[in-house]
């Protein structure tokens, strides 16, 4: 693989929009040991907010992760690999990424709900004026 191709890779790994449409992968491993990463993040997203007694566990995750993604990151940056494992690395990096993003995400707040919730608030208030509405 030639600097270019190498530039090109590694540039494909910082863009933000790289992750869009990525899905998160089912395993992966990180420092030797094989994580269900699917079934972790989404066990984590069912969560009602973070518990204290699972912050810890999931913090220790986002770090290998991070670790991870370094790692092929750099192997990418060494050049000791062809073109089609550098792309293959970019595409595990994305899903990486993917996940870490949801991960972090767990402690905001969910948009879409509260705006459902506003709205159902917004009718009943509605509904109670016409019911007090003399007729």
């Amino acid at each position: 693989m030639n600097d270019r191709e190498r530039q090109r890779l590694l540039d494909a790994t910082r863009r933000q929009s790289g992750t869009i449409g990525e899905r998160i992968p089912e395993t992966v491993t990180v420092e030797g040991e094989e994580l269900p990463l699917r079934e972790f993040v989404f066990e984590c997203k069912r969560l009602e907010g973070v518990p204290e007694s699972e912050r810890e566990r999931i913090e220790e995750t986002k770090r290998r992760l991070q670790r991870e993604r370094l790692s092929r990151k750099q192997r990418i940056a060494d050049g000791d690999i062809t073109r089609e494992e550098g792309e293959a690395l970019v595409d595990e990096i994305r899903g990486l990424d993917r996940a870490i993003n949801a991960l972090e995400g767990l402690d905001e707040p969910d948009y879409g709900e509260q705006l459902r919730r506003k709205k159902i608030r917004d009718a009943e208030k509605l509904l109670s004026l016409i019911a007090q509405r003399p007729e």
